[in-house]
């Protein structure tokens, strides 16, 4: 093989590992606009500092035609030992959202929080592994797509998150988009 040949494979290998480089590190220490935010969709999750705890599917829901507030929830003990926790105050933005009657959570055990009227509209277990709580908020002029800080306290620390302020789902089958509405929407 010539020195000729020889050279020009180098200057190739290093060229390419160059442009690889480069790209690579071309995004580096990027931090994008959306990396703090919470999507607008329902769902904010977190979990305790020692993982022994998990909330999930939290969000602040405003009924579109009462405005009522609530706020939608499901915290699990997912520790590996046999150990207990209770949940001792929700806050959101400051706000002391009313929990009554809850039991401590056991191992494999949840609580699943939502307004009165949307709990009854769900079915329920009928084990005692699963805990049902109402929750209400004073609205707080929450507008749709925003969201607020929620505090867990549990007996084993805070589990702090961002909550997006959403309206309930509408149940599956009941409206149809109508484009001929001023409204929108039509019940069947």
């Amino acid at each position: 093989m010539s020195l000729k040949s020889v050279t020009r494979k180098g200057a190739t290998i290093s060229a390419t590992a160059i442009a690889a480089l480069a790209l690579a590190s071309c995004s580096a220490g990027q931090i994008t606009q959306t990396s703090n935010q919470v999507a607008a969709v329902d769902g904010g999750e977190a979990e305790s500092e020692d993982g022994n705890i998990a909330v999930r599917d939290v969000a602040i829901q405003v009924e579109p035609d009462t405005g009522e507030a609530s706020l939608k929830f499901t915290a699990s003990n997912q520790a590996y030992a046999n150990e207990e926790f209770t949940l001792d105050s929700i806050t959101v933005d400051g706000q002391d959202v009313a929990l009554e009657g809850l039991e401590p959570l056991t191992r494999n055990t949840s609580i699943v929080g939502n307004s009165a009227d949307l709990l009854d509209e769900i079915p329920q277990s009928d084990n005692d592994r699963i805990q049902y709580v109402a929750t209400e908020l004073e609205n707080d002029d929450y507008g749709y797509a925003g969201h607020r800080p929620v505090v867990f306290s549990f007996s084993n620390g805070d589990i702090e998150l961002n909550a997006t302020v959403s309206a309930p789902q509408m149940p599956a089958g009941e409206m149809d988009r109508d484009v001929e509405s001023t409204e929108g929407y039509e019940a069947n």
